[in-house]
């Protein structure tokens, strides 16, 4: 894994936000949130996946929330300002962050869409999403992510 810089960190470098690269087997084909979490030895909520979703105006949303817990898509929903909200296929994935399922990161995508990150982060020291790559996570401080990627912190989650 020689040359391993991913957008994601000469993005994060070129805002002098401090992170930590950690890489992750993927030969087994588990890239799911848990799989990662475990093998990156992180416990679940400090580990963050990246979900992009649709509104009934057509528009892209962002959430990133804590790998062990599911997204409220009413809850999304309201705070996105949305009647209704769904998740975007994961067809469209590519083509709307230029990233694929499993290595999608709220940091770099072709567009800035309005995102929100899970309340739970702003207790937390640091928290690890994708690098942008399978097999590759950033972790960093919840802030310096939120206020780069000009996300908020909102209650995203199913009880």
């Amino acid at each position: 894994m020689a040359n391993l810089k991913t957008n994601v960190m000469r993005l994060l470098e070129q805002a002098k936000i401090p992170y930590e690269m950690t890489t992750y087997e993927v030969k087994d084909g588990k890239i799911d949130g848990q799989a990662v979490a475990t093998k990156i030895g992180k416990p679940e909520h400090q580990v963050f996946k990246t979900l992009v979703a649709v509104g009934k105006s057509k528009a892209n949303y962002v959430f990133v929330i804590p790998v062990n817990l599911e997204l409220d898509l009413k809850k999304a929903g309201q705070v996105a300002g949305e009647k209704s909200i769904e998740m975007l296929h994961v067809k469209d994935l590519q083509k709307v962050t230029g990233y694929i399922r499993g290595g999608c990161s709220p940091i770099g995508m072709k567009k800035a869409f309005p995102t929100f990150i899970h309340e739970s982060a702003k207790d937390l020291e640091e928290i690890t999403v994708s690098g942008g790559k399978i097999g590759v996570q950033v972790t960093l401080v919840p802030e310096a992510l939120s206020q780069y990627i000009n996300a908020s912190f909102e209650d995203l989650t199913k009880a």
